[in-house]
């Protein structure tokens, strides 16, 4: 049966396909934005089309925080495992090691945001902790043991590992090795935007668990029946072998794509794990745990309908009970796929797609993706919930694949061809690595503090007030968001109040420097006056009349 399984969500590393070393610099000018512009974007006004005509307000409704869920830990659903867990390339000979740093690195100017670090608090991101609720995350050698195990709603996972950290999918471990991955070979380009931080992973979703259905149990044969067994008699009670080893296309039940390049990781997309419940569980169960940051590269998308189900009431409870105490979430923007089209109405404050936790912009930061241009990527969900934007194409990160301590910069996923590591959920991560250094920097900012100080940095677009449906308030600027003055932080530089016990301001003896005083005034009075005196004398002297010899 395992033989016939197949590993949907194989990774590769490098195939020989060189990455793009050339520096690209972020503009030199940094916008900063007044503080009323952040706290009141253009977006958050209400859409002129009527809501009788059809149109959708972009702007959620109030928080109910009684929908906050409580947290049991525990998987909604009975999921089992359809497709086997990612697996290394079996190339060989066509692998080489990954040495170059990923664009998005030098575009961002890594490097030198790790050197301010270094420089500014001895250490780029120490002492923080980065929950990731995703696909799981596993203990690659790159995180040098700063993986913490946060909770599983999938399954228990195999092999005798504490929840969480299992990723079967892949995905997850790709996510946090870009917050924090920090690998000991200095000849490797690739670095995590916080790499000594800590990751908290909670284990939410997986395209690779199906959910169980329980077949009712048959009736009771009487005594004298010679039926068969139950499970030769129901037939339907169990999988075939082919099925389980196959699953459905890329890894979910009805045709949903892959979640890589079509779509995104979705949520309560066919039977496979991990719904808004869960997820909104997950968020709560990572500010209990202590996390100071929450990445969530996962998104449930559907069409606008005017309304808000119970399962988005429960994650915008959640979302808030986090911001308001003091933790950054940060959530991708989601990606187009046949089951989420592009935001491409005429009324940009109308959006026919809700994707949701961005939709929750005033507690959530959205990260939309670019691409190698400096452009937003075709794959990225526009909506006037987008805060800003990321790299997200051409993704290298850690090669999630159970015992592997390299990198990988393709997957292979439903059977197809390598292709690159690309989406919303990669352009998130770098924002999330950016929050937790910013959070080590000034450790005095609450998180919507921080959420706009990497709002009011970003390099904005020439939008009016500074923001665009596509990136938001543009890509973010680390070097800024770390060194810059932001007006509405003002405030936080108050006046230190003296002690009254304090010394009188003169409390030395003031004779000796009145004698001084006084001997240094008369001796310029005196030789001032012997000056004056000889300056007469001369001028009354006669004069001698010419030829006239002098006795």
């Amino acid at each position: 049966m395992a033989a016939a399984r197949k590993s949907r969500g194989t990774r590769v590393r490098h195939l020989g396909l060189a990455g793009r070393t050339g520096t690209v610099l972020l503009a030199a000018g940094i916008g900063v934005l007044s503080p009323a512009s952040v706290a009141l974007p253009a977006w958050a006004q209400q859409s002129s089309v009527p809501s009788d005509a059809g149109g959708y307000y972009a702007t959620p409704p109030p928080v109910d925080k009684s929908k906050k869920p409580t947290d049991d830990g525990r998987p909604d659903k009975n999921y089992e495992k359809k497709t086997e867990c990612v697996q290394r390339s079996k190339l060989g000979g066509d692998q080489v090691d990954i040495k170059n740093r990923p664009w998005g690195q030098e575009y961002l100017q890594i490097e030198k945001v790790h050197q301010l670090m270094r420089g500014a608090t001895k250490s780029i991101g120490g002492g923080v902790k980065v929950a990731v609720i995703d696909t799981g995350v596993s203990a690659h050698p790159y995180f040098g043991g700063r993986v913490e195990s946060g909770g599983d709603y999938v399954a228990p996972p195999g092999g005798g590992k504490a929840p969480g950290l299992e990723d079967c999918d892949g995905h997850g471990t790709e996510v946090a090795g870009i917050i924090a991955a920090n690998p000991p070979d200095a000849s490797i380009g690739f670095r995590g935007v916080a790499p000594d931080a800590t990751i908290l992973s909670i284990r939410q979703s997986s395209q690779n668990y199906e959910e169980t259905e329980k077949k009712p149990e048959p009736p009771a044969a009487p005594p004298s029946s010679s039926a068969p067994p139950a499970s030769s008699s129901n037939p339907g009670s169990q999988l075939p072998p082919s099925s389980q080893g196959n699953g459905a296309v890329g890894g979910a039940a009805d045709g949903t794509a892959p979640g890589q390049n079509k779509g995104g990781r979705q949520q309560e997309q066919g039977k496979t794990a991990g719904t808004l419940k869960t997820l909104a569980q997950a968020v709560v169960r990572a500010v209990d745990k202590g996390a100071q940051v929450i990445n969530m590269s996962v998104d449930n998308c559907r069409p606008a309908t005017g309304g808000i189900t119970d399962g988005e009431k429960q994650l915008q409870a959640a979302v808030n009970y986090a911001v308001e105490r003091d933790v950054v979430v940060v959530a991708a923007a989601g990606n187009v796929g046949d089951k989420c089209p592009q935001n491409d109405q005429p009324d940009p404050k109308s959006p026919k797609m809700i994707v949701t936790p961005p939709w929750f912009s005033d507690d959530v930061l959205s990260v939309a993706a670019i691409d190698e241009t400096g452009g937003v990527a075709q794959f990225s969900v526009n909506g006037p919930w987008v805060s800003v934007a990321a790299p997200g194409t051409k993704i290298i990160s850690l090669d999630p694949a159970e015992g592997s301590s390299s990198l990988a910069n393709l997957t292979i996923e439903g059977g197809g061809d390598p292709g690159p590591i690309q989406g919303t959920s990669f352009a998130a991560p770098y924002v999330a690595g950016v929050a937790a250094l910013v959070r080590a920097k000034f450790q005095g900012l609450s998180a919507r503090e921080v959420m706009n100080r990497i709002k009011a940095t970003a390099q904005h677009p020439a939008a009016p007030g500074g923001r665009d449906n596509f990136v938001g308030f543009g890509v973010i600027d680390p070097i800024a968001a770390l060194t810059a003055i932001v007006p509405s932080e003002a405030d936080k530089a108050k006046p230190v109040q003296l002690p009254a016990n304090l010394p009188p301001a003169n409390d030395r003896d003031s004779a000796p420097m009145i004698v001084a005083l006084a001997g240094t005034g008369g001796g310029l009075v005196a030789l001032l006056i012997t000056l004056f005196v000889v300056h007469s004398v001369r001028r009354n002297r006669p004069t001698a009349s010419p030829g006239r010899k002098t006795p």
